[in-house]
């Protein structure tokens, strides 16, 4: 079995097809999916959509591009969390230098606020990072993020990073990029990453995986990025179907 462990089904190019998407990920013997909330806005939105679906569950927090001017405190963080049981992560959350911007410290100080709501709670963090690689990792060092660890969702940056946040009790995510043509990063961490530090996701509606690049994204498609990995890796798909499903499940101290 597989489980995407990171999606935005609550996105309403999803939400409105979630029982034929639930249809798709019974056949693809896709079990579970982590909806990942984005800003504190469409929190009632995400938390009213797992609770009708036992086996979809939910993270609160904001991405580090969206809601620059949205208030999301420590307290707010607890304060949704420790009421939610279905809520088993704080994300994403993170830095994104990619387009540039003028709202950087903003960012940093968010990252900051949403790991040392993470430590009170004891929840597993869900990092977004990209082109901003050595601040992630400093703040995450000085934030003692370690203490409680996470994922590093949609991870695109290189290896040496990538063993960096491994020494920080991370896991590593691989999505739908990993079989994009050129995708030489993703490829060498999906084969070098160890299996019992490897989780998958689709980051669905984006990021669909070959063979159906261009079209929307769901959960169901989590098979074809746990089957190209294999394929790198030469091993058999239903390998890191169990490897990822029981990191998943060991992260985020769930069971079935």
């Amino acid at each position: 079995m597989f489980i995407d462990s990171h999606c935005h089904l609550n996105f309403p190019e999803l939400s409105d097809k979630i029982n034929l998407i639930q249809d798709s990920m019974l056949i693809n013997r896709v079990t579970h999916a982590l909806v990942v909330s984005v800003g504190k806005k469409s929190i009632d939105s995400l938390i009213n959509l797992v609770s009708k679906h036992d086996n979809l569950l939910a993270s609160v927090g904001t991405h580090p591009e969206y809601g620059i001017d949205e208030e999301f405190s420590v307290d707010d963080i607890c304060s949704i969390a420790s009421i939610n049981k279905k809520i088993i992560a704080i994300g994403e959350t993170g830095l994104d230098y990619y387009r540039g911007s003028n709202y950087f410290e903003v960012q940093k100080e968010r990252f900051r606020q949403h790991i040392r709501a993470a430590r009170i709670l004891g929840l597993p963090l869900i990092v977004h990072t990209r082109s901003s690689a050595v601040d992630t990792i400093r703040i995450l060092k000085e934030e003692k993020a370690y203490e409680i660890g996470g994922v590093m969702h949609c991870f695109t940056e290189s290896w040496d990073i990538a063993k960096e946040a491994m020494n920080l009790n991370f896991f590593i995510s691989i999505s739908g990029i990993v079989t994009f043509k050129n995708a030489t990063t993703v490829c060498e961490l999906a084969l070098k990453t160890p299996l019992d530090k490897l989780l998958i996701e689709t980051d669905s509606p984006y990021l669909t995986p070959e063979p159906y690049r261009g079209k929307l994204n769901d959960p169901s498609n989590v098979f074809y990025v746990a089957k190209k990995i294999s394929e790198l890796r030469n091993i058999d798909i239903m390998e890191v179907g169990k490897s990822s499903t029981k990191n998943f499940f060991d992260l985020f101290k769930v069971s079935i």
